[in-house]
């Protein structure tokens, strides 16, 4: 595949619709070699609603931790019979996982940064990393709004982690333009955002935020704000960044 140049397609496509940069890519890409990661957020519905727009059978995947909100299921079932498809699902491997509650716990990401960070290696990391290595290129839901750690988010940027793509259609649109789009194409959403969700994961580490706060003050509450990421999103060599367990079920 022909490379890109990220710094003038950034510059070209900044102020143009996502319905455009998406279409742009699955056509240079090829619709079987890009593929949209899902949490059933409302940023990725909606790139789900114009993802299937632009070509219905483009590839979603969604990591099923095993710790969701039945809502989220729930909102996962909905938005199959809306849209007529089927998400690519990845779950944990069944040994890394026993292990991992075996040795600490089914409640060790509240002890440390680290034992958290074990814990999303194992339960989204490794099953992300098994799907990207069938693509070129994905797209993510991640906007410069969110948080701290995404300040410096780009639409189009070098995946290094994973050596592909990386697209985010919507790094410049705000909230309001998540819920504009939602009503005006009637895009289906998680009712926890009813009860004062702002950004939904697993169940023991998301809760609902009050008005004014960080939208993802909610995850991972208890750790300080410039951690707060599962690893999905770390532009860095992971076997730097990341911790493991080894074989004999010790951090390092």
């Amino acid at each position: 595949m022909e490379g890109f140049n990220l710094d003038k397609l950034n510059a070209e496509y900044v102020h143009k619709e996502p319905k455009e940069i998406i279409k742009y890519m699955v056509e240079r890409i090829g619709v079987s070699k890009i593929t949209l990661a899902s949490s059933l957020s409302i940023e990725d519905q909606v790139l789900t609603d114009i993802l299937l727009k632009v070509n219905p059978k483009a590839r979603i995947f969604f990591i099923d931790t095993g710790r969701h909100f039945q809502k989220t299921y729930d909102l996962m079932d909905e938005t199959m019979k809306r849209y007529n498809f089927n998400y690519e699902l990845y779950v944990p491997q069944s040994e890394e996982l026993e292990k991992m509650v075996a040795d600490y716990g089914p409640n060790s990401f509240y002890e440390s940064v680290e034992l958290r960070k074990n814990c999303c290696e194992i339960r989204k990391v490794r099953p992300l990393r098994r799907v990207l290595t069938t693509v070129d290129a994905w797209i993510c839901g991640l906007r410069k709004e969110q948080s701290l750690t995404r300040q410096d988010v780009e639409i189009f940027e070098w995946d290094k982690t994973h050596s592909i793509y990386k697209i985010n259609p919507i790094a410049y649109w705000n909230e309001k333009d998540l819920w504009n789009y939602i009503k005006r194409e009637n895009v289906p959403y998680s009712e926890l955002y009813h009860d004062g969700f702002a950004s939904i994961g697993c169940q023991p580490c998301t809760r609902s935020i009050n008005k004014g706060d960080d939208l993802r003050s909610g995850r991972w509450w208890w750790e300080d704000a410039d951690k707060k990421e599962c690893g999905l999103h770390w532009d860095t060599d992971l076997e730097t960044e990341m911790i493991y367990t080894d074989t004999k079920g010790e951090i390092k």
